[in-house]
């Protein structure tokens, strides 16, 4: 029996190598799958491996940064509304992964089809008006709801009121892996005179609330091994000028985007992940690093503790730069204590493990199932 026709709809772009993994995942248990979304705008986007896609948002974005918000937001109401009323139509079942004006998008959503939303931030971190209260209504609209942990899960019943009835909790799953990971993957140019010593890594989009602060006062202070390193890779999205002149010549820094080869040449080099986080519901960046056998030190924040219980992860309190630097050192110091953390990370992201894709596939069809019969108004 054919598996639905699935729509997978990421307007701004915001996820690209989370909706590729996702929409191949499900093409492989057998959905029809589109993904409808936009151009990328920082570098090459995965290959479609299965689905098809479609990119009708946004196709009049101006090359000068500062204008590609305000052209972008002149032509989103048009944009969805042409969604709405045409492709949304071919599709069974719509899963939103990004709704970006949430003040207005909750009176642009297609009508007549199950919606499903992935709540990557169960509520906006930095909010414009009505971004809050928008987002409240969006929840309001879906069918299903699909967070990442159960600590998100809980936000969206508490702080977001969402019906308990429409949320399902579905792991996020590796990015990229190392099966997967490209053979000829080759370091970034900035880290290829590195040499040889242990590397922590910490990698993803920088902002203010992954506590790289934390984490380098925490380096400067720390009795570290010899020739050990402090990578930072990943585009800026917050000042990073000052902390970089107060790095001492063991932090290197890699502030862009980088490709899906550089990143797994940076995986793969990598000894341990460090995410010091201030707050987060779950994060990406944890699971691909898990999907590369790659042990990983957290924050007790958010959804990090489950991986923690899981084996996968060691945690210290968030904002405590003494007891991070403490772990750091332990761990960069006792490999044994490194291969029992990668050891567990390997057996969830196995493809049927809890956190592999073939999973997260057939739970994601589950939800999809339940969305329709409650849009049909029968028992989910």
């Amino acid at each position: 029996m054919p598996g639905p026709r699935v729509h997978v709809v990421d307007p701004p772009a915001y996820t690209p190598p989370y909706d590729h993994a996702l929409c191949s995942a499900l093409a492989r248990a057998g959905a029809e799958v589109t993904l409808v979304t936009t151009r990328f705008a920082h570098g090459a986007v995965p290959a479609p491996d299965g689905y098809l896609v479609e990119r009708p948002f946004y196709r009049r974005v101006p090359g000068v940064a500062r204008l590609r918000r305000p052209a972008r937001l002149a032509q989103h109401v048009p944009d969805m509304l042409a969604y709405a009323r045409g492709a949304a139509r071919r599709a069974e079942v719509i899963h939103f992964q990004w709704l970006a004006v949430q003040w207005l998008d909750g009176l642009l959503l297609p009508r007549g089809r199950p919606l499903v939303l992935t709540a990557h931030d169960v509520l906006p971190r930095e909010p414009g008006p009505g971004q809050r209260a928008g987002q409240r209504r969006l929840y309001e609209r879906m069918d299903a709801v699909i967070v990442h942990s159960q600590h998100g899960a809980a936000r969206l019943r508490t702080e977001a009121g969402v019906d308990p009835g429409t949320i399902h909790v579905i792991p996020h799953g590796p990015l990229l892996d190392l099966a997967a990971a490209p053979a000829d993957a080759s370091l970034p140019s900035e880290l290829r005179d590195a040499g040889d010593g242990p590397v922590a890594l910490c990698f993803g989009l920088m902002r203010s609330y992954k506590g790289i602060d934390v984490l380098l006062d925490a380096w400067r202070a720390a009795a570290l091994p010899p020739g050990a390193q402090l990578w930072l890779v990943g585009m800026p999205r917050m000042d990073v000028s000052a902390l970089r002149a107060a790095s001492p010549a063991s932090v290197r820094w890699v502030p862009r985007f980088v490709s899906d080869g550089e990143a797994a040449a940076v995986l793969r080099r990598a000894d341990l992940a460090v995410l010091p986080y201030r707050e987060i519901d779950q994060s990406g960046v944890a699971f691909t690093a898990l999907g590369f056998g790659l042990p990983l030190l957290l924050t007790a924040v958010g959804g990090f503790p489950e991986l923690a219980a899981a084996g996968a992860a060691a945690l210290v309190p968030p904002g405590d730069p003494n007891a991070l630097g403490t772990e750091i050192v332990d761990l960069l110091r006792r490999p044994e204590r490194r291969a029992q953390l990668a050891a567990a990370g390997r057996t969830l992201t196995a493809p049927d493990g809890p956190y592999g894709w073939s999973s997260i596939a057939r739970r994601t069809l589950a939800v999809y199932a339940a969305a329709a019969a409650r849009a049909a108004g029968q028992p989910g």
